[in-house]
């Protein structure tokens, strides 16, 4: 196992890996709900990731798959559902969770409604503690540029859209779609971006990215394949925020490789690894 003291030599700068419970504390409780978000910020997560899709009547929803199919009761496309379609879904049960006695206090609506991003905004929002957000834009899709303009349009309602004058971003966008985050870049050009790899273009192999983006996402599947990567891209400038690490053989990878950040279904173990 990983002791603080190796995690400290890794970053001798000070600064831990952060770490990111992806689609929330999402191993132990229902992906994308409100329970799944609140035990992750519990168990001390740096920052939530969220996959962000548009409805039919233009509200931004937390949904992975292009279809409900796998994660709720319901059948159909999320881009052909109105909110109040998706509300009448339940989001939860098929994971099990209502007999996890470990739940944090929360209700039944939390375990299993459809969650919207202003819904975890206001999360963050009300948390005393900085918990920072890692929003993916999920592509294609038939909105297409809608996608990006809801998004900004609610992050400026949160004041999200800009980091205050010194400060870094809590907040970035990140998307397979180097289109997607071309449409940020150019709208919010201080909004970091990310740009997730699961596989590395010739192009990128020399650790380039496309233009406007520092952080690179590649899959934990790159990095044991090509575990020299991380260095390119370092030396390039950009910072390495991984996908997704869950065992602990790779988050001691990452520590020795240096990457930024984890992105983990585990945020409580991986912490724990981290001597955090």
């Amino acid at each position: 196992m990983t002791s603080a003291h190796a995690v400290r030599d890794a970053f001798p700068d000070g600064n831990p890996i952060q770490v990111v419970a992806h689609r929330g504390a999402s191993e132990d409780v229902p992906e994308h709900t409100l329970a799944a978000y609140r035990r992750a910020i519990e168990d001390g997560a740096d920052a939530l990731e969220c996959d962000i899709r548009l409805t039919a009547d233009g509200e931004l929803v937390c949904v992975h798959d292009w279809r409900v199919n796998r994660t709720s009761n319901g059948r159909g496309a999320v881009s052909s559902m109105e909110l109040a379609d998706l509300a009448t879904l339940d989001f939860g049960s098929w994971k099990g969770q209502h007999t996890d006695g470990e739940a944090p206090d929360t209700t039944d609506d939390e375990r299993s409604s459809v969650l919207t991003l202003e819904r975890l905004l206001e999360l963050v929002a009300d948390t005393e503690r900085r918990v920072e957000l890692a929003i993916e834009t999920k592509h294609p899709t038939r909105w297409a540029g809608q996608v990006e303009e809801r998004l900004l349009e609610l992050l400026r309602r949160f004041g999200l859209d800009a980091p205050p004058p010194g400060e870094r971003s809590a907040v970035r966008v990140m998307s397979f779609s180097s289109r997607s985050l071309r449409r940020v870049h150019t709208a919010a050009p201080e909004l970091p971006t990310v740009y997730l790899m699961q596989y590395v273009s010739p192009r990128h192999r020399d650790g380039r990215l496309p233009a406007g983006v520092r952080i690179a996402g590649p899959s934990m599947r790159i990095l044991r394949a090509n575990p020299g990567y991380v260095a390119r891209l370092h030396r390039a400038g950009h910072r390495v925020h991984v996908w997704t690490v869950n065992e602990p053989a790779d988050v001691d990878l990452c520590v020795r490789l240096g990457v930024d950040a984890i992105i983990t279904n585990r945020p409580k173990q991986v912490l724990s690894q981290l001597g955090r």
